[in-house]
């Protein structure tokens, strides 16, 4: 039987350092290399720098959100109450307030005798005051000293109340006597007073006015009637 003798340490120590310098050595000692554990530590760094970034992120993002509630602008829509001005409008309704009546206080009136129709008289009254003012009813009439009141022709009647606005002007023609003759009482007038009616019929509308009538003076008989306060002086002269 052969026998093998023991090879020197020295040899041995040889032996396995030619072997690791080969590669054909065991590798378990390269995965606890330090190298891809500090490779893997850094990599996972960057991870978490990212999520911060995230994070970051998502806070700049709140703060778009809180950016939004800059749209504390829509509290501008505050300046929506700046609609408080169309509220303002509501002043306008100053305008709306209630108007005045005309009188001879607020207005000029005229009193002119007409060619056509025959016997009549177109009166005139214009808004010189700097408000709208209303011509309620029909003209009160009084030639001198007279102590009856002409009475109105109903059919004149308007369907609103005749509004002027300063500056503009309301009509009521007035059949002085009759065509025919059949008047009685005929008389000459020379002296003229307008009056004006309050809101309710025959309540008093503030001072009259009285209007110059022609030097020869105004003929008038019991057929004496008077129109309502009319808007157009055509519709004043057609009764």
């Amino acid at each position: 039987m052969r026998k093998y003798h023991a090879l020197p340490v020295t040899l041995l120590a040889a032996l396995a350092l030619t072997a690791c310098q080969d590669g054909t050595g065991t590798k378990d000692e390269g995965a606890a290399r330090p190298e891809p554990a500090s490779a893997t530590v850094t990599a996972t760094h960057p991870a978490e720098d990212g999520d911060s970034g995230k994070a970051a992120g998502g806070t700049t993002g709140t703060q778009g959100t809180s950016g939004a509630t800059g749209t504390q602008p829509a509290k501008g829509d505050k300046s929506a109450k700046g609609d408080k001005a169309a509220q303002g409008d509501k002043s306008a309704n100053g305008t709306t307030a209630p108007r005045v009546s005309c009188n001879g206080s607020n207005t000029t009136v005229t009193a002119q005798p007409v060619r056509r129709p025959l016997n009549h008289m177109l009166l005139t009254v214009k808004n010189t005051g700097s408000t709208m003012c209303d011509l309620t009813y029909y003209p009160v009439l009084r030639f001198d000293e007279m102590q009856w009141v002409p009475r109105p022709i109903k059919d004149s009647k308007p369907q609103a109340v005749t509004t002027l606005a300063p500056g503009e002007s309301g009509y009521a023609g007035v059949s002085l006597s009759a065509a025919d003759g059949s008047g009685e009482w005929g008389t000459t007038g020379h002296r003229l007073t307008v009056g004006f009616q309050g809101r309710t019929p025959d309540s008093d509308g503030g001072p009259s006015a009285l209007p110059a009538l022609p030097a020869k003076g105004v003929y008038y008989d019991s057929t004496l009637t008077v129109t309502y306060w009319l808007r157009d002086m055509d519709d004043a002269l057609t009764y």
